[in-house]
């Protein structure tokens, strides 16, 4: 018996799901972006939003509902494109049935965002017509066409991105300095282009170094800030202590400059990662107007170490705070006020735990005026000979300071771990590919991973002993280039020598201080009785 077949003509849109006879007017909406803010692009953007919104009014079938744009917003990721996100939502609500746009380059350089859109949109029944490539997204060949576009436009970004980082690196090997004026305290973009003081802000970053060098710390420098009413950069009444951290440890603030801090990790993402020696960088020295001068920058940095060192142990109240030691418990001096009701009203120092152990310490209270005579008294006689004393500081550096000889260790001992790190590797894969006793794999490898571990333990031993040798340079060069210009003997208190040159004071029951300096000199004073 012969078979019947009978034709059924589609009746509905499979996309749209309206009838195929319908002349309803499609519901079509475009898209403009332009990837920067410049002024030459600010043209190309309204010539879109004009042509497009002509575009598509002169079709009778076509239901003009809006141009939805971005200025000044990359494609590689929809994630920050407002007026993109509002179209699609748009759509997905049923609003728009055709989106025109000029190309898919336009459209998004990321592939995946390309896509995941494209089919979204798809399947809710809104079509995309991209103009430069004339692809509708309902064509059967759409999809293959938009992948195959979609991956050329993201390698064009990759392309791009490689480019404009190059230039960076070239600008930044040029020594070139950029700031972002509008968020950098202390300076302003002057006429020819180059950082310039502004001289009221500057103002609040030299408060910001002082207020830290009376011993303040960040925390204690917002609070004061803000008690004077001072406001941020952006303006903000509030202050907080990564910003203070930041003023105080920026370079620039010396007129230096160290260019490539951070570098783009990837091109879609705009994933920023701080630089930790992946990339190179370059230090610009006196590449514009210091606010800071260097010496007063450079103490900063070497009194930050300290206090980090000493940790909570620190107390921020002044710049005595945690250099007076008592001899009889050890602990630090701190800040009291004495009559603090009456017109004998005082600050004096004694000792934090001077009643606190079971036997009360018999250390002597020091007022302000008698610690700055045993450092003035301290001074001149450590530095009668102070030619002498600078001698002796440059041959410190030369030999104590010297890390010749570790950073020779810690090359073998790297080379060490990166060799057990292959034999540690080779077991292993030697273990998965033939069969063997597994308690003889057991104890080779075993023994690979403790002789591994000790010289990680010796690699990090060695490296903090340079860091200490570091340091203890970098204190030297501080101590030397403060003590350069100074007389060798002092009649009045010098705060900036204060803090500079003296490592700690000691204080004994029987009223006698022992000033211990940087350098490794000490000298003892007998307080008057």
């Amino acid at each position: 018996m012969q078979k019947t077949i009978k034709y059924i003509p589609a009746t509905k849109n499979k996309f749209a799901s309206v009838p195929t006879t319908s002349i309803a007017k499609r519901k079509v909406a475009a898209y403009a972006r332009v990837s920067t803010d410049s002024d030459e692009q600010f043209t190309s953007y309204e010539a879109q939003i004009d042509y497009y919104t002509k575009f598509i009014t002169q079709r009778e079938d076509w239901q003009f509902v809006k141009v939805y744009t971005d200025e000044g917003i990359s494609g590689t990721s929809t994630k920050r494109r407002d007026g993109f996100k509002e179209m699609i939502q748009d759509a997905l609500n049923g609003k728009i049935d055709l989106i025109v746009t000029k190309s898919v380059s336009r459209f998004a350089r990321n592939t995946v965002d390309s896509l995941v859109t494209v089919r979204k949109l798809k399947e809710n029944g809104t079509e995309i017509f991209f103009e430069k490539e004339n692809i509708y997204t309902f064509d059967s060949k759409g999809e293959l066409l938009i992948t195959i576009m979609s991956s050329l436009a993201q390698e064009e970004s990759r392309s791009l991105s490689e480019n404009v980082t190059w230039g960076q690196r070239k600008s930044f090997s040029d020594g070139k300095v950029k700031m972002n004026f509008k968020r950098f305290l202390g300076y302003e973009k002057g006429k020819d282009g180059k950082p310039v003081i502004n001289e009221a802000e500057a103002k609040i970053v030299r408060l910001i170094y002082r207020l830290y060098m009376d011993g303040k710390t960040p925390s204690g420098i917002c609070r004061e800030l803000e008690r004077l009413g001072i406001a941020t950069v952006s303006g903000k009444p509030r202050w907080s202590g990564s910003t203070v951290r930041s003023i105080l440890t920026n370079e620039r603030y010396k007129g230096d400059a160290l260019l490539q801090k951070k570098f783009t990790v990837d091109f879609l993402t705009k994933k920023m990662k701080v630089n930790e020696g992946e990339v190179p960088q370059y230090y610009v020295e006196d590449s514009h107007p210091a606010i800071i001068p260097k010496l007063e920058f450079d103490i900063v940095q070497a009194e930050m170490a300290r206090r980090q060192k000493l940790g909570k142990a620190y107390s921020g109240n002044s710049i005595y705070s945690s250099k007076i030691v008592c001899a009889d418990c050890g602990g630090f001096y701190g800040s009291k006020l004495w009559h603090f009701k009456d017109k004998y009203k005082c600050n004096i120092y004694q000792c934090n735990s001077k009643f606190k152990n079971s036997e009360k310490c018999k250390t002597p209270n020091l007022t302000e005026e008698e610690i700055q005579n045993i450092f003035i008294e301290a001074y001149n006689i450590a530095m009668k000979d102070k030619t002498r004393v600078l001698e002796d500081c440059d041959l410190m550096i030369e030999t104590v300071c010297d890390c010749t000889e570790l950073d020779a260790k810690i090359e073998t001992l790297n080379e060490e771990l990166n060799v057990v790190s292959e034999l540690v590797s080779q077991c292993i894969n030697e273990n998965a590919q033939k069969k063997q006793s597994q308690k003889a794999y057991d104890k080779k490898y075993n023994s690979l991973v403790r002789r591994y571990e000790k010289a990680e333990k010796r690699l990090n031993t060695v490296t903090a002993e340079r860091t200490e040798r570091t340091n203890k340079e970098r204190e030297m060069q501080i101590f030397i280039e403060a003590l350069r210009d100074k007389p060798e003997s002092i009649t009045t208190f010098d705060e900036e020598l204060w803090i500079t040159l003296v490592e700690k004071v000691e204080v004994s029951h029987d009223k006698k201080c022992i000033v211990h300096f940087k350098n490794g000199v000490t000298v003892q004073i007998e307080m008057m009785k």
